[in-house]
């Protein structure tokens, strides 16, 4: 079995419940963008793209070292994570200039919220967070939300 299966299975085996799978639906993304949009805080040049908005040179590489580690899974995957990455950090830089230099609570209010909420799923669920056996699954959380995407439009990852 490649390695992409046995993680995105084990990440599923403490995320069966309804309930909690419904949380998840919406806090990992958020969370996932929260987190981009506290890179988005390190001091490093901002690079203005025309339509897009600013990308920080930060979130550049950490988007770079994340899409490695996809590529390491799946190319396939990559590749649709580059785009939804890049998708949420045009709505970072949107946030950014929308809020001010007061984004950040912005970010961190959505961030406590959320994970307030995962650990509730969790508690429904019966099961511990994935993440406390092994950090890498904070980024297997939502790869396994598109793999169900990809699943049903019969897309091999």
């Amino acid at each position: 079995m490649r390695k992409i299966d046995l993680l995105l299975a084990e990440y599923g085996e403490s995320h069966r419940n309804a309930t909690n799978k419904l949380i998840h639906w919406i806090c990992v993304p958020l969370i996932f963008w929260t987190i981009l949009g506290f890179i988005s805080y390190i001091p490093t040049p901002n690079i203005y793209l025309k339509y897009y908005g600013f990308l920080n040179v930060a979130s550049f590489v950490a988007l770079t070292l994340v899409t490695i580690f996809y590529f390491r899974l799946s190319w396939r995957i990559a590749i649709i994570m580059i785009f939804i990455m890049l998708l949420m950090e045009h709505f970072v830089s949107l946030a950014n200039v929308t809020f001010g230099t007061k984004s950040w609570i912005f970010y961190l209010t959505i961030f406590v919220i959320t994970w307030i909420l995962q650990f509730v799923g969790h508690k429904i669920e019966g099961k511990k967070p994935s993440f406390l056996k092994d950090l890498q699954f904070l980024l297997i959380g939502p790869i396994w939300l598109l793999s169900f995407f990809l699943k049903k439009l019969g897309i091999r990852y």
